[in-house]
C-alpha cells in the first residue's frame, strides 16, 4: 500500500503508460486518480477498464494554459490536494530530416512535450506547497539523452524536459516538492508503432527488429515496466530523491 492516502494526476492518461501507472497506483492503495488526456472519448476506455470509483477523467490540451489550470483545479475540487503529478503526456511528431520538417508540427511537439510539463508544474506547485510537498514525475526519453536523426522535434523536446525537471527540483526543494524524470527506451505501445512506420514505411516490423537489436536486454520496454518506476518515485520510498534522471532502457544507452 505504498500510495495509501495519496492522490495523483496523470497526464497522457489514456495512453499505455498512463493507464498501466493508474492500475499500479490503485493496487498500491491510491485514494484517487485523475486521468487527463486530449479528449473524453479516449479517456472513456481506460476509465471503463480500470473499473474503479477512485478514477476520474478530465479532457484537456496540456499545451494550453486554461486547460492545465482547469485539470489542476478539478483535482483540487475532487481531492483537496495533489500528492503526485505524473506529467506523461507526449507526442512523437513526424520522422523527417530537419530541412523538411514542418514548422507547425515542430511547434506542436514542443507545445505538448515541453510547455505541457512547464504548465503542469506552474499550476500544481502552489497547491503542493500548501499541502506540504509532493512528487512530480516527468516522462522524458532516451531521446533526451542522445540524438537520433530525423526526429528533431521529439529529441529537442525530450532534452528540454530535463532542464524543466532540474529547475522544478531546485525551486520545489524548500517546500518538499520533488521532481524527477524517467527516460524509457522504446516502449511497446502506440507511439512506437507510429515511429516504426515513420522510419521504415511499409516495413515497420523490420524497424522494430532494428530497435530491439539496439537494446542489450533484447526487447522493448513494457508499459508496466514504466509504471513500476513511476510508482517508486511517487511513493515515500524515494523521499530523498529529486532532480534526477532515471534511465529505464534495457541497457540501450550503456
Amino acid at each position: 500500500m505504498r500510495l495509501k492516502n495519496k492522490v495523483a494526476v496523470i497526464t497522457g492518461g489514456a495512453g499505455g503508460i498512463g493507464k498501466a501507472t493508474a492500475e499500479r497506483m490503485l493496487e498500491e492503495g491510491a485514494e484517487g486518480i485523475l486521468l487527463v488526456d486530449l479528449d473524453q472519448e479516449s479517456l472513456d476506455k481506460p476509465k471503463l477498464e480500470l473499473d474503479s470509483d477512485k478514477v476520474y477523467t478530465f479532457a484537456a490540451d496540456v499545451s494550453k494554459s486554461s486547460d492545465v489550470e482547469g485539470y489542476t483545479k478539478k483535482a483540487i475540487d475532487l481531492f483537496g490536494r495533489i500528492d503526485v503529478l505524473f506529467l506523461n503526456a507526449g507526442i512523437e511528431g513526424e520522422v523527417k530530416p530537419m530541412e523538411q520538417y514542418p514548422e507547425e508540427t515542430f511547434d506542436n511537439v514542443i507545445g505538448v512535450n515541453v510547455k505541457g510539463v512547464w504548465l503542469g508544474m506552474k499550476y500544481a506547485f502552489p497547491y503542493m506547497r500548501e499541502n506540504g510537498g509532493g512528487s512530480v514525475i516527468i516522462t522524458s526519453s532516451v531521446a533526451g539523452l542522445e540524438g537520433t536523426p530525423n526526429v528533431s522535434a521529439y529529441v529537442t523536446s525530450k532534452h528540454a524536459t530535463i532542464g524543466a525537471m532540474k529547475v522544478g527540483a531546485l525551486e520545489g526543494a524548500e517546500d518538499d516538492i520533488r521532481v524527477n524524470s524517467i527516460h524509457p527506451s522504446p516502449v511497446d505501445n502506440r507511439m512506437m508503432r507510429s515511429l516504426e512506420e515513420g522510419f521504415a514505411p511499409g516495413a515497420a516490423e523490420e524497424a522494430k527488429n532494428k530497435f530491439e537489436q539496439s537494446i542489450p536486454l533484447g526487447r522493448y520496454g513494457k508499459n508496466e515496466d514504466m509504471a513500476d518506476l513511476v510508482l517508486f518515485l511517487a511513493s515515500d520510498e524515494s523521499e530523498f530523491i529529486t532532480g534526477s534522471k532515471f534511465v529505464i532502457d534495457g541497457g540501450m544507452t550503456a
